[in-house]
């Protein structure tokens, strides 16, 4: 379709600010976004719709504007419910750029739009989606009376008798019709995502199809900020992978015509709305995360961050009468080649994780702050500081607890070439706590970094044994402190078929006792002796010495 047709289409509020001469360009699909920086949601041809959040002073229209015009972006169209007239540097700066500019009037939804354009654009191969979405106009609206991902999952159920769900990359359900009968349950959730995971780091084309149970499914992508179209060579799957929804929808779709499948991609474009508008949502909560950041690193007063701290607590906590506790959660996605910035990757993952997976819906995350900068996100989580009755304790994030049950979906994405680490502090119940709780995340991720596994986290409680010295030990003295202790027992066992190695860890684990160490391994003493005995000829060490058997202990944990 053409932006001409879009500025005569009454009902959709455009107003014409700049571009006349551009109106014949092509529309092939619709963003909604409010970030600075969009291009990689991008592939050409969009039509760009903005509530300028992202717009702090007139400095940003230009840098805003370029990237959308190198972009290959049809045209922007800026709502006036936020800031009213739309801003005259905005509107010069697209004009430099020759690209055309909307205002959209305040009483019309960014819904109405991308509704017209998604059945604009797929005309009458989506001509069943367009009739369900004629009679459900408020399909995707954020007010009291919107529906959400919810109502296109009800219709799909109720006029195309097709049973859906929209689920996280984790495996956690946002929504689900009613109509599609039983929920599914999380492990099938985990294992529909893992699998759609895995098939898009594989590069297979969508719909991905897999048998759980006995039941099919088909799994859609839904990208958010896009309009359904294929990545482009110039995007890289990692950028998006571990971000964007899926759709899962129980049937075979490779039994389907070309008109369902496209009425497919419709529907995930529709749905896509409803992402963005989550995202929009959290803009407030990322900015005072990254606000309260700032201020802690900088080495800030504790009086200026408290005083952020109170301006943060009513927005993540409404209704909390006293100051809550905090938890510090650092994260860390790290690629092979590191030329994609892992930042916003992490932070939309702590988004995510940090949401007790059996919730369900889109917002159950409203009450946590997650900034990023560079590889790393920092999430700064409110713990009500309620005591319970036995130890008058706060209630806490446990570090193990995190991945339980996004282990496996998260390896899927990350495949071979990506690792995730998430280190946890203690709670604080002070501005003055924060810059040691961070501190204290940053070391509890390093420690997780050690460890083997594409998904790893630690905890505060980790910091405080000798395991945190292991992980910073040099890699070259680690492989020669344990070659020179436990090589010999090695090759004696090898040559030997002897069991010198089980026999070293029961030992060190009895606390030297000849008795329970014999019990444990099945021995006679004097065959435990003897094997003792032959370990501490072979390595020149003698196990009655404290230091000797620390020495073996470490050399066990570093091997």
């Amino acid at each position: 379709m053409r932006l001409r047709a879009l500025l005569d289409t009454d009902a959709l509020g455009l107003r014409l600010l700049g571009g006349e001469e551009e109106l014949d360009r092509t529309v092939r699909g619709v963003m909604t976004t409010d970030l600075r920086d969009p291009s990689r949601y991008l592939s050409g041809g969009e039509l760009v719709l903005t509530g300028l959040a992202w717009r702090r002073d007139e400095a940003d229209s230009e840098p805003f504007v370029r990237i959308l015009n190198a972009a290959g972006v049809t045209a922007l169209a800026a709502g006036e419910a936020e800031l009213g007239a739309i801003p005259d540097d905005l509107v010069q700066a697209c004009a430099r750029h020759r690209l055309p500019l909307f205002a959209v009037n305040e009483s019309v939804a960014f819904a109405t739009i991308t509704e017209h354009v998604v059945r604009q654009v797929s005309g009458e191969r989506a001509g069943d989606l367009a009739a369900v979405v004629d009679r459900h106009r408020r399909l995707m609206t954020s007010g009291p009376t919107g529906g959400g991902p919810d109502v296109v999952l009800d219709l799909l159920g109720s006029d195309l008798d097709l049973r859906a769900w929209v689920l996280s990359p984790a495996g956690r359900a946002i929504a689900g019709s009613g109509a599609s009968g039983p929920e599914l349950p999380p492990e099938v959730c985990a294992r529909l995502a893992a699998e759609h995971l895995s098939a898009t780091r594989s590069g297979r084309r969508a719909p991905h199809r897999v048998t759980v149970d006995g039941s099919t499914y088909s799994l859609f992508p839904i990208r958010s900020g896009a309009h359904g179209a294929a990545l482009t060579g110039s995007r890289d799957v990692r950028e998006t992978v571990l971000s964007d929804w899926l759709l899962a929808v129980e049937a075979d779709a490779g039994d389907w015509p070309e008109e369902r499948l496209d009425l497919l991609q419709g529907v995930t474009q529709l749905i896509s709305v409803e992402r963005d508008r989550r995202d929009a949502a959290r803009t407030v909560r990322r900015r005072l995360a990254q606000e309260v950041l700032e201020l802690v690193q900088s080495g800030a007063a504790p009086a200026e961050i408290a005083a952020r701290l109170r301006v943060a607590a009513p927005v993540l906590l409404p209704g909390l009468g006293a100051a809550p506790h905090w938890q510090v959660v650092v994260a860390k996605v790290e690629w092979e080649g590191g030329d994609i910035e892992g930042g916003p990757v992490a932070q939309s993952l702590l988004e995510e994780i940090l949401v007790d997976p059996l919730s369900s819906g889109p917002e159950p995350s409203d009450r946590i702050a997650v900034a990023h900068t560079g590889d790393e996100a920092i999430a700064l989580v409110p713990l009500p500081a309620v005591p319970t009755e036995e130890n008058g304790a706060e209630q806490g994030l446990i570090a193990d607890a995190l991945l339980t049950s996004v282990r496996d979906p998260l390896s899927a994405g990350l495949a071979d070439d990506g690792r995730l680490t998430i280190g946890v502090s203690a709670a604080v119940h002070s501005a003055e706590g924060l810059r040691g709780a961070l501190e204290e995340a940053r070391h509890a991720r390093r420690v997780a970094g050690a460890r083997t596994g594409l998904v790893c986290a630690a905890g505060h409680q980790e910091l405080a044994s000798h395991v945190l010295l292991l992980p910073f030990v040099p890699d070259d003295v680690r492989r020669a402190f344990t070659a020179r202790l436990l090589d010999p027992l090695r090759d004696y066992d090898r040559k030997h078929r002897a069991e010198l190695i089980p026999t070293l860890e029961a030992f060190l684990d009895c606390d030297g006792s000849w008795t329970r160490c014999a019990s444990r391994l099945h021995l006679h003493v004097n065959t435990l002796r003897y094997r003792v005995g032959r370990i501490e000829q072979l390595t020149n060490r003698d196990l009655s010495r404290l230091e000797d058997k620390l020495d073996f202990f470490l050399a066990l944990r570093m091997s």
